[in-house]
């Protein structure tokens, strides 16, 4: 795969302790990630949340079924043994449950990126793959690879905290090669009662926060905020009362079977991650489609996909046609 300067589009060579063009731009290598931005600018949270919960996403680590596997093969409907050998790019890493699915599940060859310093803890979980993992700290709209390279892209769980949703989406089509696909999925429009709920009527404060004492409040209030969350629906108004507590739906998006220690991590993690980024911007499914119909691709599936205990709106599309820049 041929690596590039995403400023100037000219050619990256190796050199020892990072990556330089022909213009002397360095990219240092920097624990096991080679970096292309100086700063995680809007997207210091994920950093700071996925380097504090490095082990909770992820498979191996979890007493449950093996939640992230399950999520990404029936969002993707992609088979394993079609992945051999194809290269694979992965936006918005984090801590690496995905790429971890990708790596051990398929022979594929991973790129995967992210804005923040989460993608130091994607490489401590991950860096036994070897040389079939390589791991860039980079923006979506500046990523160090030419158009039209990969096999498959994947973008899962992060396109409504990017700043410009559409514009996102047409850099992640750029780099899908002829024939390719790519899967996202995102927070989605149901309705008018989409924002009538706590993460959207306490985040304009909370995400001025900062990360330590929002993280310090979460987990002081954890216990008690679960077992009134239990409670309502014990009394039958669990679908009604609970929009209104800060902590995610439990039932509807955190794996059965946990342990009581990991349905506590999971709660605080994903509360954090409800609160502190600085864009939360859900779309209808119409919409993604459209996008992605206007970035030169064609959809094949834009609609909700149902996994375990949960359901995410997923668009898929293929490039039936070259990207010009």
């Amino acid at each position: 795969m041929k690596l590039i300067n995403p400023y100037n589009s000219k050619q990256l060579m190796p050199v020892e302790n990072g990556w330089v063009d022909e213009d002397k731009n360095f990219f240092p290598l920097k624990n096991g990630v080679i970096r292309i931005v100086k700063n995680d600018d809007y997207a210091d949270n994920f950093g700071f949340q996925w380097n504090k919960f490095q082990k909770v996403q992820i498979d191996r680590e979890q007493s449950s079924s093996p939640i992230s596997k399950i999520r990404f093969f029936a969002e993707t409907g992609w088979a394993s043994d079609d992945l051999k050998g194809k290269n694979i790019l992965e936006v918005g890493c984090g801590a690496g449950r995905f790429s971890q699915v990708v790596l051990a599940s398929t022979e594929a060859n991973l790129y995967s990126i992210d804005l923040s310093n989460a993608v130091e803890a994607n490489y401590r979980n991950n860096k036994h793959y070897g040389e079939r993992l390589k791991i860039f700290q980079a923006s979506i709209y500046e990523m160090p690879f030419e158009e039209n390279s990969f096999d498959k892209v994947f973008c899962l769980g992060v396109l409504q905290h990017t700043p410009d949703f559409k514009k996102s989406i047409q850099s992640l089509a750029g780099k899908v090669k002829k024939g390719g696909e790519l899967v996202v999925d995102f927070y989605t429009i149901t309705g008018w009662w989409t924002k009538i709920h706590a993460k959207y009527i306490f985040r304009p404060w909370t995400k001025k926060m900062s990360h330590e004492k929002l993280l310090e409040k979460i987990n002081r209030n954890a216990d008690w905020l679960i077992k009134l969350y239990n409670f309502n629906y014990k009394i039958g108004l669990g679908k009604i009362l609970n929009r209104f507590l800060p902590i995610p739906d439990i039932k509807a998006t955190i794996p059965d079977n946990l342990s009581q220690q990991e349905l506590r991590d999971w709660v605080v993690l994903d509360a954090f991650d409800m609160f502190s980024p600085e864009y939360d911007q859900p779309q209808t499914i119409k919409q993604v489609k459209k996008w992605i119909e206007e970035a030169g691709m064609e959809v094949s599936f834009a609609d909700f996909v149902h996994y375990d205990n949960a359901r995410a709106a997923v668009v898929k599309a293929i490039k039936n046609k070259l990207c010009v820049v």
